[in-house]
């Protein structure tokens, strides 16, 4: 689903020379623009406070735990503008920069598999048979939104505008999108390895035992190095390292996608220092007081990130349905519109996300809502919630409203039919 959603933005950016923030703000009247813009920032806020959090973490392990947690937020906010710095050199220093990190990324955490020893058979069986315990729902749910993350389905749509294509031209657009489909396969392809690797290590060395409860994020690094020890590459540096590269890659990327969704819905024309500024005080701000609220206690920091993964599940609709939108619309995409097909697996993919999240809504709602006060804004919240969706995906005729409607069309013409045969029409 990551891949065809990247896909989809790839294809939206290049055909209309424009990226999918930019398209909603020509597309929704304002109050829906104004939403869908809050909602956009939600994401990238929570997503932001994650990388954050763990780029900070990152520093306290390099560090050796000089400087505190909200010290390094105040450092990972700051560095930011260093890799803006390095934009205005050209955008291929900029990616060189990213390569460099996510090289790092990959290296660490491709060492630490290697030097945990799993199971290929194992391995193996864990990819091609999923399972899922009904205890970890939560955590798989919480997994779904921090890989589709909702704020970089705008950003692919804008990043893809790097390189100078004639939307006019066919020949052009059809092999920007080709080489496009290409790169994003290859860095989905990576992004899992990636993600194997850090979960095939704490597998291997912490499932079903006593300690599988208590690792964290913020422990992880400590209990690396207990189960595989210091050697001559301490796993815990490895570890710092790897966590360092993923957090800074990330927050590099969250503070771009908050540039184009802040100037694309609103059309707000400012200096990229002034912009990147006002997008990262969004963030910041609520990390710094969650990253002094959370440090307090073990486990707490877990708990955030959780439900901060949770959070965007819930905001991934309103960055899919705009995009299924544009891209099923040929006055918008015009000879690269999608076809029926494809146009169908699309919306299955919207229907999975959907019974994702109002699962989500109900456990939420059964195991964390307590009072009669809580239970009714709970609902109207909820409520809200789906109207706003129903509305996003009726407005274009992709929703059972629209079936209705010809349901209704063809039987007022069956009637008219029916009605002609009557003796008094023959008549008339």
């Amino acid at each position: 689903m990551g891949l065809l959603i990247q896909l989809l933005s790839a294809r939206v950016g290049v055909a209309t020379g424009k990226h999918l923030a930019e398209l909603c703000r020509e597309e929704y009247p304002p109050w829906a623009r104004i939403l869908l813009w809050v909602m956009a920032e939600v994401a990238v806020i929570a997503a932001d406070i994650q990388e954050v959090v763990g780029t900070a973490i990152a520093i306290q392990i390099l560090t050796n735990g000089v400087l505190p947690l909200w010290a390094s937020v105040v450092i990972t906010a700051a560095d930011c503008f260093v890799f803006l710095f390095l934009e205005s050199y050209g955008v291929r220093k900029m990616e060189a920069a990213f390569a460099i990190m996510v090289m790092t990324m990959a290296i660490s955490f491709a060492y630490m598999f290697v030097d945990a020893k799993p199971s290929g058979k194992e391995l193996l069986v864990g990819v091609l048979v999923p399972k899922l315990n009904s205890k970890t729902i939560q955590q798989a749910v919480g997994i779904f939104g921090c890989i589709i993350t909702p704020h970089n389905i705008y950003l692919h749509s804008a990043l893809v505008q790097s390189r100078k294509v004639d939307v006019k031209k066919f020949g052009q657009v059809q092999e920007a999108i080709n080489y496009y489909s290409i790169e994003s396969s290859m860095a989905l392809l990576i992004s899992f390895m990636i993600n194997l690797f850090v979960m095939t290590v704490f597998a291997k060395g912490f499932y079903g035992t006593k300690n599988a409860s208590s690792v964290g994020l913020e422990n992880a690094g400590r209990y690396l190095e207990e189960k595989y020890g210091g050697g001559l590459l301490p796993i815990l540096y490895i570890w710092g390292i790897g966590l360092l590269a993923a957090g800074q890659s990330s927050t590099i990327t969250g503070t771009y996608a908050g540039q184009f969704i802040m100037g694309g819905f609103l059309n707000i024309q400012l200096n990229e220092w002034l912009r990147a500024v006002i997008t990262r005080s969004f963030a910041i701000v609520p990390t710094m007081i969650l990253a002094i609220i959370f440090d307090r206690s073990d486990g707490a920091m877990d708990i955030m990130n959780e439900w901060l993964n949770v959070l965007q599940s819930i905001q991934i609709p309103f960055s899919l349905i705009p995009l299924f939108t544009m891209v099923s619309k040929e006055e918008v995409m015009g000879v690269f519109k999608i076809g029926p097909t494809l146009e169908k697996v699309t919306w299955t993919v919207l229907a999975v996300v959907m019974m994702i999240n109002i699962y989500v809504l109900l456990d939420f709602f059964i195991n964390n809502i307590n009072g009669l006060l809580l239970g009714v804004l709970f609902c109207i919240l909820s409520a809200a919630y789906m109207g706003f969706i129903i509305y996003l995906i009726s407005r274009d005729g992709f929703f059972p409203i629209t079936l209705h409607r010809r349901l209704f069309e063809r039987f007022s013409y069956t009637s008219k039919i029916e009605s002609a045969r009557t003796p008094q029409f023959q008549e008339l």
